[in-house]
């Protein structure tokens, strides 16, 4: 990747936890979350936009001009931007007020994935779904357990893998899935160990996206940087950002050229002062052309 690309705030707005941005290719417009203050954010232009909640809502898929699939601590629903209707779709854990809604992301067998975690950070307490819509309320099914921040989630560009973490490992797993249908298949294998480099052992993975060439962009959080691996888990290079918590990647704009950045405030340490000043702010990464390309995210046609 060269030259390096040149990193901007996009939206100053301080989140507590920013996480989840999904760029809408019929709106041209960038929506996040920010969790635990049950917010879901975007622009119109030079307009903030904001969408409030009563519970804590972490990622989406789009479905069509006007809806998105919401990942939220309840489960999975259909939400209308302009009139902010909400139908439920799929209840995932809502008996449980200790747990919430983690990462997540669409598929491009016209599933979501889904990881859960608890409210608390306790270890051991999240859950890695995959929902696939269908009759009768689709098929829910329980993927991975026992895991405590699930991250990560990704797919790669032959159809062949889903990627995803469980961020306190610090261990990226590459998971083989039916090319005909995205459901696993086989054991899973590691594509990055962040223990096991010659790295600092400060990087620990957030969220994650994969681009054109297949590469795997990793935020990673406590280390001011998105790194990029490439599709066989060799580090190649990192963006250097403002603020330690990166929390998600998403490629964007008209020609999917800019990488967005979902931060954090939330945990900041104190002898970092110097991350205070954009923490929480979404940032992008933009450079010349062929610097950054990624691909579109999937439709969620239920």
């Amino acid at each position: 990747m060269s030259p390096t690309p040149a990193v901007e705030i996009f939206d100053d707005r301080g989140c507590t936890l920013g996480e989840g941005p999904l760029w809408h290719p019929e709106r041209q417009q960038l929506f996040w979350f920010d969790i635990v203050n049950n917010r879901l954010l975007s622009r119109g232009g030079d307009q903030a936009l904001t969408w409030q909640f009563d519970r804590n809502v972490s990622a989406a898929g789009w479905i069509d001009h006007d809806h998105l699939l919401i990942a939220s601590e309840t489960g999975l629903s259909r939400f209308n931007l302009e009139t902010q209707a909400e139908e439920m779709l799929c209840e995932i854990e809502a008996d449980n007020p200790l747990t919430r809604s983690n990462d997540g992301r669409a598929d491009p067998w016209g599933g979501f994935w889904m990881g859960t975690m608890s409210k608390a950070g306790d270890m051991g307490q999240g859950t890695l779904y995959r929902w696939r819509p269908g009759p009768d309320g689709g098929t829910l099914r329980v993927l991975e357990t026992d895991l405590s921040t699930p991250n990560a989630i990704c797919f790669d560009k032959q159809r062949a893998c889903a990627y995803w973490a469980d961020t306190k490992t610090r261990i990226i797993w590459r998971q083989p899935v039916d090319p005909e249908t995205g459901w696993p298949q086989g054991e899973k294998s590691v594509f990055v160990n962040l223990l096991a480099t010659a790295e600092s052992p400060e990087h620990k993975p957030d969220g994650a996206v994969v681009d054109a060439d297949g590469c795997l962009w990793s935020a990673q959080w406590g280390s001011a940087r998105v790194a990029r691996y490439s599709p066989e888990g060799t580090f190649l290079d990192a963006i250097a950002l403002p603020t330690g918590h990166t929390s998600c990647p998403a490629f964007g704009g008209p020609d999917m050229s800019t990488l967005f950045v979902t931060t954090a405030q939330q945990k900041l340490p104190q002898d970092r002062p110097e991350w205070l000043g954009t923490a929480g702010q979404t940032l992008i990464a933009a450079g010349p052309e062929h610097c950054l390309t990624g691909q579109p995210e999937p439709q969620m046609l239920l």
